[in-house]
């Protein structure tokens, strides 16, 4: 009777059995949305008819050689299967693969012309795939459809026009993608406007033209799931923006707030950044397990193989034995996952450094550019000394214009060192023609940083065709790190004075910009500046140029603390071109005279960093945020200003404000320019309007730079560092204080009263004639007056000389 039944029971679990060990059709449970169903070769199953009923997705696990490289290996959704079970293989469904492209929360392009370029990082699959461009926008009401086009590029090839006509609201177009033109690596978007108004043809008509492109709406589509695989050498690069534009990294450390653990995740975060180079990074740590993935986000899981067992099933066995860098896949959402691993700590750092050291760069290799071609596409030419560069090698390509107002753009970069704002004057060599239908009056302008530089009228009533034009262009708007230099041109004719109908669609050009032009940037000052947080968000000055490790102050290790350190120095590195080295210290005494970050809420921060900063102490009691609940609560720098204008004598002070302001804007002539010597700091308290602040000073024996980055908690620390690293608000960190307020979004600079001068380069006297140049330039009465001891010193000098050599009669 046993027999018989075991030969039952025999019957039954065959049909199984054989379906797990051949059938193409898994009819196992339910995957998770995303998980990937593709079929996958695995190690063949030793002869076993007594295994359980396989009901999960294949797996395979492929054990990491030591030093281990960045592999890829996929992994079970479920609780690892038992020796001997076999892997039930499912039909493949393929899904469009979507990689969002426009690095920005918000992006517009403005006026009759306009170009913007940057580079998307495609992997070997996504780059053979078959792919469609789509790009959803919005333009505005006054765009005259017939005279304007939207015109999309890739690798400097058109894929497709579109007549610019969805003022009502948003469209979607979608062009596709010629086979062969995308390749692995970088892969360069071009989005070119022209742009015409329907009835007006004044130069101001011109502002109202705009269309914006919804970054939500703009993506590569991948036919095939083959465009979902990653390499090991191309998934960090290949990460991406989300539909706004971010980038976030996702690290999970169970072991987050043991000692030992800051240094090597803040390398890795720093890796990352760099290996990636995108504009709006974040990072977010996490003890407990990855959060949901999506576009332009990568998770990490980083500790022990015993630490990470609870959270990932199905561990690599390598990780238990040796370092472990590897790259798995999410079983809850098939994404890819990094995952670092080892048997101990000091494993997993030697896993981070298999990632992190490609990135790195001795501080005495001197860069060429600044790495910005994920958001501005080429990347800025680094220049030190006596350059021209011609326009073309900047990305301006040779237009010919037929509108009203033209304008482009393009970046240089400066070393941290620059110190020539106040005397040195940059060129533009314009090579250029415009007809004789542009009357006198037009004029072609120059911007540094949006801040207007040079002009230079059109005289001819001829027409002319310019040949390196110069054009000398002040270099006080210029700032170390990037530059953003634009020109515009205004031209005026009869026909836009008469503007008949159909005068606006006039396709004859009348302006030709030719990129043969250049610029020229002369021997400029080169001395280190502290405090400078202009530097230190330009190119990560000083720290990115330490030989030694940073010491880094954080008051606590918690997930919002060590999140906003990691998006604050990943930024930093971006900016330095290679991870910063940092040793964390638990007190300012141990720094010495170094240059040192401090990061926390300022009710932690040692009162020596704050005082070094000229912070106030008495603001680690007194800053707490305006809640919404107190209506009552009056801001005392506005309530002081109100007060000043009330008292007696307050219109006499308006004028006197007045005029001092007119002197500045029309003169330059300010009242620290009138001193002679800079005044001492003032102590900073911040506003209880403020969520973050940044402040840089010397170290208490004045060798090294101290940056105090602080926040009355630690979640507005991670919020406000969120923001203020974001592509478009790093520029404006600078001066001697930087404030941010989440309230209003508003950042705000208290400039350098007084700074001290840090040699960067070997001695010279050349080099120091344009530093004292430079100086006294700022610093006018002291200039006057010198000139007045020297004056009366040659003269005093004259009037001996005759004595002697002359007839006493």
């Amino acid at each position: 009777m046993r027999k018989i039944a075991a030969a039952a029971l025999l019957l039954l679990h065959a049909p199984a059995v054989t379906q797990a060990q051949t059938a193409p059709f898994d009819m196992s449970g339910e995957r998770p949305p995303g998980a990937s169903t593709a079929p996958r070769l695995t190690p063949p199953a030793p002869p076993a008819a007594t295994a359980p009923v396989p009901v999960t997705p294949p797996i395979s696990v492929a054990p990491a050689p030591a030093p281990a490289p960045i592999t890829v290996v996929p992994q079970p959704a479920a609780p690892a299967l038992q020796p001997g079970a076999a892997n039930a293989a499912s039909q493949p469904r393929h899904r469009d693969i979507r990689r969002y492209l426009v690095p920005f929360s918000k992006f517009s392009l403005n006026g009759e012309y306009d170009r913007r370029s940057w580079s998307v990082y495609l992997t070997p699959e996504q780059a053979a795939a078959k792919a469609s461009f789509t790009f959803a926008y919005q333009n505005s009401i006054v765009v005259a459809p017939e005279a304007s086009a939207l015109t999309v590029y890739l690798n400097n090839r058109p894929i497709g026009q579109q007549r610019v006509s969805s003022a009502d609201g948003s469209s979607a177009v979608t062009f596709e993608v010629p086979p062969g033109l995308l390749q692995p690596g970088a892969n360069l978007v071009t989005f070119q406007a022209e742009q015409r108004h329907r009835t007006d043809c004044s130069i101001q008509s011109t502002y109202e033209l705009w269309s914006n492109i919804d970054p939500a709406g703009t993506y590569l589509s991948f036919a095939g799931g083959n465009a979902a695989e990653l390499s090991s050498a191309d998934a960090i690069r290949a990460i991406g923006i989300d539909g706004a534009g971010r980038t976030e990294f996702d690290i999970v450390v169970p072991a987050l707030e043991q000692p030992g653990t800051i240094k090597p995740l803040l390398r890795l975060a720093q890796g990352l950044s760099v290996l990636s180079s995108m504009p709006n990074q974040i990072f977010a740590f996490s003890t407990a397990s990855l959060p949901a993935a999506g576009p332009g986000k990568l998770g990490v899981l980083v500790g022990t193989a015993a630490e990470l067992r609870p959270l990932f099933l199905g561990l690599p066995p390598g990780a238990e034995s040796a370092p472990l860098a590897a790259f798995v896949t999410d079983p809850r959402s098939g994404s890819p996952v990094l995952l670092i691993s080892g048997p101990s700590w000091q494993a997993v750092s030697s896993a981070i450094d298999t990632i992190v050291s490609p990135t790195d760069r001795s501080a005495d290799v001197r860069r060429d550019a600044l790495t910005t071609e994920r958001w501005s596409a080429p990347n800025a030419p680094l220049v030190f000394s006596d350059t021209s560069i011609a326009l073309s090698q900047l990305g301006v390509k040779t237009t010919e214009f037929s509108g009203r107002r033209f304008r482009t753009s393009f970046n240089v970069a400066v070393p941290a060192d620059f110190y020539a704002n106040a005397y040195g004057e940059a060129k533009v060599l314009l090579d250029a023609a415009y007809t004789d239908n542009v009357l006198p009056g037009s004029h072609i302008d120059i911007y540094v940083n949006d801040n207007i530089a040079s002009t230079v009228p059109l005289t001819s009533t001829t027409g002319g065709i310019l040949r390196h034009l110069p054009i000398r262009v002040t270099m006080r708007h210029f700032k170390p790190g990037l530059n953003t230099i634009a020109i515009e041109t205004i031209l005026m004719t009869k026909d836009d004075a008469a503007c008949a109908p159909g005068a606006t669609a006039n396709a004859n050009p009348r302006f030709a910009l030719f990129d043969t032009s250049e610029v020229h940037i002369p021997d400029f000052a080169r001395v280190g500046q502290r405090p400078n947080l202009a530097a230190m968000s330009g190119t990560a000055y000083p720290y990115g140029r330490a030989t030694e490790p940073t010491p880094l102050f954080i008051d606590r290790v918690d997930a919002d603390t060590l999140s906003a350190a990691a998006t604050l120095l990943g930024q930093m590195a971006v900016m330095a071109g290679h991870p910063i080295a940092v040793e964390t210290v638990a007190s300012p005494n141990t720094i010495g005279d170094r240059d040192a970050i401090f990061i926390g809420s300022i009710s932690q921060m040692p009162a020596t960093a704050l005082t070094q900063a000229n912070i106030s102490t008495a603001s680690q009691a007194s800053w707490r945020p305006v809640a919404d609940t107190q209506p009552g609560v009056v801001d005392t720098g506005t309530a002081f200003e109100e007060w000043n204008s009330k008292v007696s004598g307050g219109i006499l002070r308006s004028r006197i404000t007045a005029f001092r302001e007119w002197l500045g804007r029309n003169f330059d002539i300010t009242r620290s320019s009138l001193q002679f010597i800079p005044g001492a700091e003032k102590v900073f308290t911040p506003s209880n309007a403020d969520t973050l602040v940044i402040a840089q000073g010397s170290s208490p024996l004045g060798e090294g730079t101290w940056t105090v980055v602080a926040a009355p908690s630690a979640k507005d620390l991670r919020e406000g560092l969120e923001v203020l690293t974001g592509q478009l608000n790093w520029p404006q960190i600078s001066g001697h204080i930087t404030t941010y307020s989440s309230k209003t979004g508003k950042i705000d600079t208290v400039p350098v009263t007084r700074f001290d001068f840090v040699p960067s380069t070997p001695w010279s006297i050349a080099n120091y004639r344009l530093i004292a140049a430079n100086w006294l330039s700022t610093n006018i009465l002291s200039y006057a007056s010198l000139l007045v001891v020297f004056v009366l010193l040659i003269g005093v000098a004259t009037s001996r000389m005759l004595k002697t050599l002359g007839r006493s009669k």
